[in-house]
């Protein structure tokens, strides 16, 4: 059955005004996460904090069997966080890591996460080492051998970068991470909510995610996910009356689930909110949903490579999801931006910092990135088009 743009539309209410190419960054949640996160906030300002999460503690449970719904995983693998970033940090800072071993990380890391894995890497005496790449960034398959051995304490890896449509393929590089008894984390801050996502299938050992994108969640939401083999064998760098239990005098017990790298405050309404947006996306269908900004995604790369002067950013062939990047010919991105915002029309601009690898590598200081959700509809990609047709442009030389 294919999806009711009408309905879609009508239960965003952010996308009546504007035409919304963002959800890369933060999308525009449904009504129903809306309602559920304002609900239960009235709910609190009723009766307070504790009691209105009392009364919900079975909904919040059911936010952990929703996402094991939409990534092929039990709940009990699943621990709720206030951020992608977050999630990933407790996993990757609980990993264990010695002088002489190395961090595999892939060129189009995330500032964040090489942040993270320098800082690491210049305490324990360790190494940072990058996965060869081609042009595009694509992981050249063929060199892995190369740097995979028994020194690999950890594969970081990136489904789909912040910057362009890419999308890894992970299964390829798990296995043979695993040949050598190296586990790997896996950053699906920009794949879960737009492509499919199996943890199994993807033979990750973590995996984190963010609510405020693809998913449509609210900000200040995120997941984990921890093979269900490998949760009793690692433990959080730190931990509270939540995560463990103090049962004796010199003695604590941790949770023997994920919900060891939880902490006991939370924002309640939020992760009611994040489950309302995943119950939402699988009640329209995930393969729907995909397909649909998979195929917006296909269409506005087409339209804008049209455009004498446009460059799109992505790579050329190969699995792309729903992430255009794209320059335009003598004009600043931010000031695309700036002037498509004059149009009603919302896009973004990712900039070398945050890639800082694959910027440099292709030349780029910065790029506009547009990110079509499936309540993205044609007019809305016309608006786009036409902005940029109305931009003040030098002709390529």
């Amino acid at each position: 059955m294919a999806l009711d743009l009408h309905r879609i539309r009508a239960e965003t209410p952010g996308c009546h005004d504007l035409a919304f190419f963002d959800s890369a960054g933060s999308s525009l949640p449904p009504a129903p996460v809306l309602d559920t996160v304002i609900g239960h906030l009235r709910r609190e300002a009723e009766v307070g904090g504790y009691r209105a999460a009392a009364e919900r503690a079975a909904d919040l449970a059911a936010v952990k069997d929703a996402i094991g719904a939409l990534i092929g995983a039990p709940a009990g693998t699943i621990a709720l966080s206030d951020s992608a970033t977050r999630a990933w940090c407790d996993f990757f800072y609980a990993v264990p890591l010695r002088a002489g071993q190395r961090i595999v990380v892939t060129g189009v890391d995330y500032a964040s996460n090489a942040i993270a894995a320098l800082q690491r890497a210049r305490a324990a005496g360790a190494e940072v080492v990058v996965l060869p790449s081609d042009a595009d960034g694509r992981v050249d398959l063929d060199a892995l051998d190369a740097v995979l051995d028994e020194r690999v304490a950890l594969v970081s890896l990136v489904h789909v970068p912040t910057n362009s449509g890419l999308v890894a393929p992970v299964r390829e590089i798990a296995d043979r991470a695993h040949a050598v008894g190296a586990p790997v984390l896996l950053d699906a801050c920009q794949s879960v909510g737009q492509v499919t996502v199996d943890a199994r299938e993807l033979g990750v050992d973590a995996l984190t995610a963010t609510g405020r994108k693809w998913l449509r969640g609210p900000r200040g939401t995120g997941f984990l996910y921890v093979r269900p083999e490998l949760i009793e064998r690692i433990e959080p760098r730190s931990l509270d009356l939540h995560s463990a239990q103090w049962v004796a005098e010199g003695e604590y017990c941790v949770a023997s689930d994920a919900a060891r790298f939880e902490t006991w405050e939370a924002d309640v309404a939020a992760r009611l909110g994040l489950g309302a947006a995943v119950r939402y996306l699988l009640e329209l269908g995930p393969d729907h949903v995909f397909a649909a900004i998979t195929r917006r995604a296909a269409g506005i790369r087409e339209r804008l490579a049209a455009l004498p002067a446009v460059t799109v950013r992505d790579p050329v062939g190969g699995a792309l999801g729903g992430i255009v990047s794209f320059t335009v010919d003598g004009v600043d991105p931010d000031r695309v931006q700036a002037a498509l915002f004059d149009r009603g029309v919302v896009v973004s601009v990712t900039r070398r910092g945050s890639t800082l690898r694959d910027m440099t590598a292709r030349g780029l200081t910065a790029a506009v990135r547009a990110s079509a959700h499936a309540f993205v509809s044609d007019v809305d990609v016309d608006r786009l088009v036409d902005g940029i047709v109305g931009l003040d442009v030098r002709p390529r030389s």
